[in-house]
């Protein structure tokens, strides 16, 4: 009984408060951020400390912290705001014009150098009341977690073998190949596949705990291991580390050809026969029918597409 008198004296924007003060950790600008008055934001404050019997935020030096009580309240505030935004924004359909929906997506920039602005800016012209966050696929982040918690909606990225408990979109499928500065020995006389395995190679750091990347898993299948030594979490600089030292970096042609023509450095073919490397988007059940999430799904696939070389 006592249960729901409490539940009865919460509404959806006391909810909306409580995760606000809990993640700004700041009263005054949990009242920008919400469009309210500082002294209205305190009472709404006051009637969740009174409901949970817990100070929530306390003052820590010069700034404010959450309790423990506080910090077990985040994510499950922000769970039941993302579902009264899909339950509510569904049910009328999704107007790309007029909704001011938060589209999170989740992706590591080997893909295209060119994607990722191209999707935001897209998404900011079609959908200008959007808001757009980009979260790094990196080995501290769970994305299976992540899409099943509401965390993020799709995952951009390649699969050798993509996980059946996810929907997939494939988005296309690109030439591995490798990129060497062009005073790399390899760019004046070619090289055997004995050669390419015993090169000094450069990687991106796994995405996730355990993880090989295709490359790796592939070769893995063949009994082959190549040498690594050195590795980068930002994709996006392993050219220039190429261009001026003797690593070699294999990936797919797409995105070594837009470094091709900016940096000392050159394309050869991998002398170890791969696979094409194959793009997808990955989605969870959660997010399968909303309108919303149908709708980024084809910027993702629109924007790939443009991306393509014909």
């Amino acid at each position: 009984m006592r249960d729901q008198v409490l539940f009865d004296k919460i509404d959806l924007h006391l909810i909306r408060v409580l995760h606000t003060v809990l993640t700004e950790r700041s009263v005054s600008r949990a009242a920008l951020k919400l469009g309210m008055y500082q002294p209205a934001v305190s009472a709404s404050l006051k009637r969740l400390r009174e409901l949970a019997g817990d100070p929530l935020l306390v003052r820590s030096g010069a700034g404010m912290v959450p309790t423990d009580a506080g910090l077990r309240m985040i994510e499950p505030s922000a769970s039941i705001l993302r579902a009264a935004q899909v339950l509510f924004s569904d049910a009328r359909g999704f107007e790309p014009q007029a909704d001011a929906t938060t589209f999170r997506v989740a992706a590591a920039d080997y893909l295209d150098p060119h994607f990722l602005p191209q999707l935001v800016s897209q998404v900011k012209q079609l959908a200008p009341r959007s808001q757009i966050e980009i979260h790094p696929l990196t080995a501290a982040s769970d994305y299976h977690t992540q899409l099943a918690q509401g965390e993020v909606d799709v995952v951009v990225g390649n699969w050798l073998k993509p996980p059946e408990e996810l929907h997939l979109g494939k988005l296309f499928s690109d030439q591995i190949v490798c990129m060497v500065s062009r005073e790399h020995p390899a760019a004046k006389r070619g090289w055997t596949p004995e050669e390419w395995l015993e090169a000094e190679h450069i990687a991106p750091t796994p995405t996730h705990p355990g993880a090989r990347g295709v490359i790796d898993e592939y070769l893995e299948g063949q009994g082959l291991v190549r040498n690594i030594t050195a590795r980068c979490p930002h994709f996006g600089l392993l050219p220039r580390m190429v261009a001026s030292s003797l690593l070699v970096l294999t990936t797919g042609r797409q995105f070594c050809e837009r470094y091709a023509s900016m940096l000392p450095v050159q394309i050869l073919e991998c002398p170890v026969p791969f696979p094409d490397l194959v793009y997808y988007q990955l989605w969870h059940e959660r997010t399968h029918q909303s309108a919303a999430g149908r709708w980024l799904r084809e910027r993702v696939k629109s924007v790939a597409a443009s991306l393509k070389p014909s």
